[in-house]
């Protein structure tokens, strides 16, 4: 029998990247929303605390919106598509209560929550469609390859954001009754080049229309399905999502910090500090398409496994990286660190990138949405419980401490991704011989 001729991601180059606007929006936002939202606050609340409860909101909101909107789009069905009408509804919406922030925040505090309330509802409840948009899209067996392009895309986005545009919260805009005016520009900008994503997004994606096996699977209920994957004799969906519980607890765990230990550590200026979180994106964004091809070569499993080994030996050595430096130039401290975690960032991605094919190749035409749900349930659990873990380890026994929590996490996902036995392109082949074969039996 002649073998059906593959064109690979090359054929998808246009629609992946078209795809990858959608989250090239969301990787310009959150930078600038989680840095200058904080700062925005701080002029009418005195309390960090209360500044840092708001600023989790949206986390909280992600636990529970993401999941639900991803599994409702997997059972819309309209003339546009099943994930479209968010896109074109939610990401316009959350474009101009993002461009809105800054004025509200120069005249009432309850204008600024409220608008940070729309913008988190309306985000968070277009995510999940976004990403889901990528699998309904590009086969199986290119996933790997394409969601590199898509994360080197929220990479260089996050770029963009703290790079480019944060230098324009320094430049004044002449306002009606205040004159000259900063810290506003940025966001308005920002707002603009989401709608011109969401107009090229809406105009030249068309969603595939479901084929004849995908519109006769059976439409269970929602939580039927939720029940029915995590009842499965194959637990690989439950250990990948274990896994990347573990893996973002430890990401979660260090990120966040490594501005202070830089400070604090090594000595470095409050500017200069970004920078150790910088080299990280930087990786990121360079490395997210070669994992993703890598991986197509030597396995998705075997990819996130040795990159998962590396990572923990990698922070337990950042564990070294003060004592073993401390007779040499602040200089040196500095670069060496900033070396370790862009090899960090390497490794880091090439796990994130793999991650979320693994789980839609579980998935059916029915439940990728819920399955990409999922993902971003654990991952942002993690970014809620992992945080104030970290702060307890950095009172109890120094900053250093949180990379051996990071190397401690990183250890057990490696072993519970051990137990993982699906999620390769080749699970798809193997489907269709066993069906061919029960047909032949018949």
């Amino acid at each position: 029998m002649a073998k059906t001729q593959k064109k690979g991601l090359k054929g998808y180059y246009i629609t992946t990247f078209l795809i990858g606007l959608g989250f090239f929006t969301m990787g310009l936002m959150d930078p600038l929303y989680d840095t200058y939202v904080p700062i925005f606050l701080a002029r009418f609340v005195e309390s960090k605390a209360l500044i840092g409860s708001i600023m989790t909101f949206d986390n909280i909101l992600a636990i529970f919106l993401i999941p639900i909107f991803s599994a409702i789009s997997d059972r819309t069905h309209t003339r546009i598509g099943r994930r479209m009408p968010f896109i074109v509804i939610c990401l316009p919406i959350t474009a101009v209560a993002f461009g809105l922030i800054p004025f509200s925040a120069l005249n009432s505090l309850w204008l600024l929550i409220l608008l940070v309330f729309v913008l988190n509802i309306f985000k968070q409840a277009v995510r999940g469609p976004v990403v889901a948009l990528m699998p309904d899209m590009i086969p199986g067996d290119l996933r790997s390859e394409a969601n590199g392009v898509i994360n080197t895309m929220g990479g260089i986005a996050a770029i963009v954001g703290t790079v480019g545009l944060a230098r324009l919260m320094d430049v004044p805009i002449n306002l009606p009754g205040r004159g000259p005016t900063t810290e506003i520009l940025a966001f308005p900008i920002s707002s603009v080049l989401v709608i011109i994503a969401v107009l090229l997004i809406f105009f030249f994606v068309k969603e595939r229309p479901a084929t004849a096996s995908e519109q006769s699977e059976k439409k269970e209920p929602i939580l039927h399905s939720l029940k029915v994957i995590f009842a499965e004799q194959d637990k690989s969906a439950l250990f990948i999502l274990l896994s990347l519980l573990f893996w973002f607890i430890g990401y979660q765990g260090i990120l966040p910090f490594v501005g202070l230990y830089s400070k604090d550590i090594l000595r470095t200026s409050s500017g200069t500090a970004s920078l150790a979180a910088g080299m990280v994106g930087i990786a990121y964004a360079l490395f997210a398409i070669p994992s993703g091809i890598v991986a197509h070569r030597v396995g998705r499993k075997k990819t996130i496994r040795i990159s998962l080994a590396i990572l923990v030996v990698l922070l337990a050595g950042i564990f070294f990286h003060d004592p073993l430096t401390s007779g040499m130039s602040d200089a040196f401290r500095q670069y060496t660190f900033w070396a370790l975690l862009f090899c960090f960032g390497i490794f880091w991605v090439s796990v994130v990138t793999n991650s979320f094919p693994m789980l839609w190749q579980m998935s059916s035409y029915q439940t990728v949405g819920i399955y990409t749900g999922l993902y971003y349930f654990f991952s942002q659990l993690a970014s809620i419980i992992s945080p104030p873990l970290t702060g307890a380890f950095i009172d109890l026994f120094g900053f250093r401490a949180i990379f051996l929590y990071g190397s401690a996490s990183m250890l057990i996902a490696f072993f519970l991704m051990g137990r993982v036995t699906r999620g390769e392109p080749s699970d798809d082949e193997t489907e269709t011989l066993e069906t061919n074969d029960a047909k032949v039996g018949e």
